[in-house]
């Protein structure tokens, strides 16, 4: 994981206000990485940034934006993932309500403990992501060795 860090933002609808917010109030620490969000947040926190922001700093803005959660950005986040393209998950997830794509918010969070990124589901954990001195350096992911598991033999 390089000094410039690959940070995705996630955001369920109840949630997305709270996301906003933080990316607004940590936006000096944010703009030297690179972010991708999933589409409705992309846009939100585009817009909410470029309303804050004098024009002459909206260059800074580094948003990539994939679909929108259930029309499949989650899981274009996870093959980011998997192909090693993104290096923390900021998700504030909505724990009261239940989610028409629950099935790919979860295959979201399993890609991203297999991978073993960093994950924060919450304000505290993103703040604490973000203000660890790990954070501001070049950091080793130690990834698990799944080898028995794609070496193993299969019997037809």
């Amino acid at each position: 994981m390089a000094k410039p860090k690959n940070i995705a933002l996630v955001a369920h609808d109840n949630c997305k206000k709270d996301l906003v917010e933080w990316v607004q109030w940590n936006w000096e620490i944010l703009k030297d990485h690179k972010i991708v969000c999933t589409g409705t947040t992309g846009r939100l926190v585009g817009e909410a940034l470029a309303s804050r922001m004098d024009e002459d700093k909206l260059e800074d803005i580094n948003i990539t934006k994939l679909k929108s959660g259930p029309f499949g950005g989650d899981q274009q986040m996870g093959a980011m993932i998997a192909e090693g393209k993104i290096d923390i998950l900021i998700f504030f997830w909505d724990p009261m309500e239940p989610h028409p794509h629950e099935v790919d918010v979860k295959a979201l969070e399993r890609i991203s403990v297999l991978y073993n990124i960093p994950v924060a589901c919450n304000r505290s954990t993103a703040d604490f992501i973000i203000s660890s001195k790990l954070f501001k350096t070049d950091y080793e992911i130690i990834a698990t060795d799944y080898s028995w598991y794609t070496n193993r033999k299969i019997t037809l």
